[in-house]
């Protein structure tokens, strides 16, 4: 019944989040625009939420702080090493058409590595908790919606078809569902690595709301998008809350 219950999350928080995000993209160019940037408020919230009120309180409870913390930290090193070298998105120099053309790859090999991970990290919140696998599992998808949708408008702009970047976006999902089984089966058997798991899954949910998620929304400086901005994360944080309290 566990490894069923990964299955679906897994599917769920990778191809599942990739043919939401290729649903929506059929929508009016207005309408995509404030969904995806309502699903980011969102995410900002759920991430935060689900690191600081479940993952890290969870690793803590299995191993000791001199060894979670320093994990944590070796994480979001690790993520932003990452980032410097794979997760290119930006293009700001006189060489702008040739990282475009170099995007496409980049982007999906990116999204392959990002994908696994998230595999892993669905993994092993399930198999310290039901409870934190839903909220794990709620968290990726709403941070994968808007980031697959970016992903879209990179391929397409690179010269991808619109099918031919769903596809290709479906395949570098795909790395979730096999890594995801592949620790689900490693990491039960070798227990003492999930609170590891733990941390370092907690230093990309932190890494990707500090560093990416909260940076993009501070671009808005207005009244009433800084207003959603601050309601959206506090729901997305009390979902995550509500989720761990609900037994």
């Amino acid at each position: 019944m566990e490894l069923i219950q990964v299955l679906i999350a897994l599917f769920l928080g990778s191809i599942g989040s990739v043919a939401l995000a290729g649903v929506m993209f059929f929508l009016s160019d207005e309408k995509l625009n404030k969904v995806s940037t309502y699903l980011m408020y969102l995410a900002g919230g759920t991430l935060l939420g689900a690191a600081l009120l479940g993952m890290i309180p969870k690793a803590l409870t299995l191993e000791s702080p001199e060894i979670i913390f320093p994990s944590i930290l070796g994480g979001i090193l690790f993520f932003f090493v990452l980032e410097k070298i794979i997760l290119w998105r930006s293009c700001r120099n006189k060489n702008c058409e040739r990282h475009m053309n170099a995007a496409a790859p980049i982007i999906l090999i990116g999204d392959a590595f990002h994908n696994a991970i998230d595999g892993v990290v669905i993994a092993a919140s399930f198999l310290t908790s039901t409870e934190m696998g839903v909220f794990v599992t709620l968290s990726v998808i709403l941070h994968e919606i808007p980031q697959e949708l970016g992903d879209f408008g990179i391929l397409i702009k690179s010269g991808f078809s619109r099918s031919k970047a769903f596809w290709f976006n479906v395949l570098s999902g795909a790395s979730a569902m096999v890594f995801g089984v592949i620790a689900f089966f490693t990491l039960d058997k070798i227990q003492s690595l999930i609170p590891h798991a733990l941390a370092f899954s907690a230093a990309s949910f932190l890494y990707i709301s500090l560093a990416d998620l909260i940076p993009e929304m501070h671009r808005k400086t207005k009244l009433n998008d800084s207003l959603r901005q601050v309601i959206l994360v506090s729901i997305g944080i009390s979902v995550i809350y509500l989720i761990i309290n609900t037994k």
